[in-house]
């Protein structure tokens, strides 16, 4: 899978013409490309070109004589370099940077600039303006731009029975708290950066979400991607007020019509079974198990709801979200969290 947008750092002195001899004489011959002034102002101190090639993809650089480093990298002269397209020999050697790894005034220009070129390709994200902000390295990277994309626009980011604007909302709302705001490149990387459409995948990567929210939602701090010592990673520990703790693992089922299991409550033990023989069962205990079974539609949910299945650990909860905001959820087990404030028993 490719990696989402990341900057690269190329240390040493930059110039107009060795941007044109080194930058775009290459893109050009290869690709086709032309250069030109970036629609929005480049951080104070630096000069910067934006490069537009003919099949549609985008790349930026910034330089500078004397500016700040990557996180870790002394300051002095060096290029910023940011696209979706291929990469200029000079720059092969280059390091690799996150977003929020370079200094902030030259994230912060290039952000702008790929979100207006993101509200022109696709006007209807400009309502969403953290979701877009948040799943920028995936909306605009070079593989999965495609593929993130169509996910909010053809399938209401895995809500079934729903519009985009009503389930892009309910995670515009979440995500404007600002508290996934530090996972930001890990969270949105896993949504995906592939050319090709997983649907199960992305779903799975938006139960994450959808448990983080109720976990926030019902009072607690959350910590993503938390290792244990048997070499797994458990997706959250949610942390109360008073400091004790409480590992949460999410699976998220796919719903019956689109996978061999015969019913809903099926579909719940088996997508269940696959974490329980794995990552459970070798951490033996502690751990707080999320079954999200918000891909199903009304009439799977109110079976699953009716017959409440165990799942094959405890303690669990098994609930499902709407974009309305509404949870219902049903639990086995003991668990060890104050959930009522963030939905409804059933």
């Amino acid at each position: 899978m490719a990696r989402p947008l990341r900057f690269r750092y190329a240390p040493g002195s930059w110039s107009t013409g060795r941007v044109r001899s080194d930058l775009l004489g290459p893109l050009d011959s290869n690709i086709g490309a032309t250069a030109g002034d970036p629609w929005y102002a480049p951080p104070s101190g630096y000069e910067a070109r934006r490069f537009d090639m003919d099949d549609g993809s985008l790349a930026l650089f910034c330089w500078t004589d004397d500016g700040e480093g990557p996180d870790g990298v002394g300051g002095g002269p060096g290029g910023y370099w940011l696209g979706n397209t291929e990469t200029p020999s000079t720059l092969w050697r280059t390091e690799k940077y996150a977003l929020a790894d370079v200094p902030f005034g030259v994230t912060r220009w290039a952000e702008k600039e790929l979100l207006a070129v993101l509200y022109e390709d696709d006007p209807w994200l400009e309502d969403f303006p953290h979701l877009s902000w948040y799943f920028l390295p995936v909306l605009c990277s070079k593989d999965g731009a495609g593929t993130t994309r169509e996910f909010f626009r053809e399938h209401a980011a895995g809500f079934p029975d729903a519009d985009r604007f009503e389930a892009l909302g309910f995670y515009e709302q979440f995500l404007a708290t600002g508290v996934m705001d530090d996972e930001r490149e890990e969270m949105a990387s896993k949504l995906g950066t592939s050319e090709y459409m997983d649907l199960t995948r992305m779903t799975a990567t938006m139960g994450e979400f959808d448990a983080a929210r109720l976990l926030v939602n019902a009072g607690y701090d959350i910590e993503p991607e938390i290792e244990v010592t048997t070499d797994h990673v458990i997706d959250f520990r949610a942390t109360r007020d008073d400091g004790t703790s409480t590992l949460v693992e999410v699976t998220r089922p796919v719903a019956p019509n689109r996978r061999s299991a015969g019913t809903p409550s099926a579909a719940v033990r088996d997508t269940v079974e696959t974490k329980t023989s794995g990552q459970l069962e070798a951490h033996g205990g502690g751990i707080t198990l999320f079954v999200d079974c918000s891909s199903f539609p009304d009439d799977d949910w109110f079976a699953v709801r009716g017959e409440r299945p165990e799942v094959g650990h405890r303690p669990a909860v098994v609930f499902r979200s709407r974009p309305d905001g509404r949870t219902e959820a049903y639990r086995k087990g003991s668990v060890p969290l104050e959930l009522d404030a963030a939905l409804e028993w059933v």
